[in-house]
């Protein structure tokens, strides 16, 4: 697993710079319950980096993080990264202020927003990621069918998780043929704290979903494909 620390010197600075930006303005808008240094640098800098080995056994190409809200774990993944990556959120608040975080961290060239759902951007950016994550974001089922439109095929989906019941996972692997989507690897791990227990679950595009996707937006939540 990549620690902060195994990052460069450049790549550490960006990335506490973010969390102290996320910080000051959570004193205004709330951007997320986190409100230490202490805080952030466990349950979201150290949190995005575990996934950044499924990151980048992903095929190359865009990348984007669903529900990022504060920027996380899609801006710590960028900047190690180096992937052209897209922040999707449809609050429109928080992609205002993620732009100026992005601009003052001079990370323009790579990382961009996107105000909306993610059934819009798949109508507009079809098949044109390589790779997807989503933290803390909704059901694994309903992340498979909001991501499967966007990927690109052998692309792939990591999900961040931290509970997760078996039988949120035995839907998943029911709805795999219908959203084309494959599970490839579930890995189980602690924090640093020693307390805090994470799962990251990737699945890959494997086929064409025997459904049309994406459905109207807020369907995957409203009336889950099964």
């Amino acid at each position: 697993m990549t620690r902060f620390e195994d990052l460069s010197l450049e790549q550490q600075e960006l990335i506490r710079k973010h969390l102290d930006l996320v910080i000051e303005a959570n004193k205004t808008t709330n951007l997320t319950r986190i409100d230490s240094v202490d805080d952030g640098m466990l349950l979201h800098v150290e949190d995005s980096l575990v996934g950044l080995e499924e990151l980048q056994s992903s095929p190359e190409g865009l990348y984007a993080d669903l529900g990022t809200g504060a920027g996380y774990p899609g801006i710590p993944l960028a900047i190690a990264s180096g992937r052209e990556t897209v922040l999707v959120d449809a609050r429109q608040k928080k992609m205002v202020i993620l732009d100026s975080i992005i601009k003052e961290l001079g990370l323009e060239e790579n990382v961009s927003t996107y105000a909306g759902r993610a059934e819009l951007l798949a109508r507009s950016r079809t098949g044109e990621f390589s790779v997807i994550t989503a933290r803390a974001l909704s059901k694994l089922a309903v992340l498979m069918e909001l991501a499967s439109p966007l990927l690109e095929y052998d692309g792939h989906l990591v999900c961040y998780k931290a509970q997760l019941q078996d039988e949120e996972i035995d839907h998943a692997l029911k709805v795999q043929k219908l959203t084309g989507m494959k599970l490839v690897s579930d890995r189980k791990l602690l924090l640093s704290d020693g307390e805090t227990h994470r799962r990251i679950v990737t699945f890959e595009k494997a086929s064409k979903p025997k459904v049309k996707l994406p459905r109207q937006e807020g369907m995957a939540q409203k009336n889950p494909l099964y």
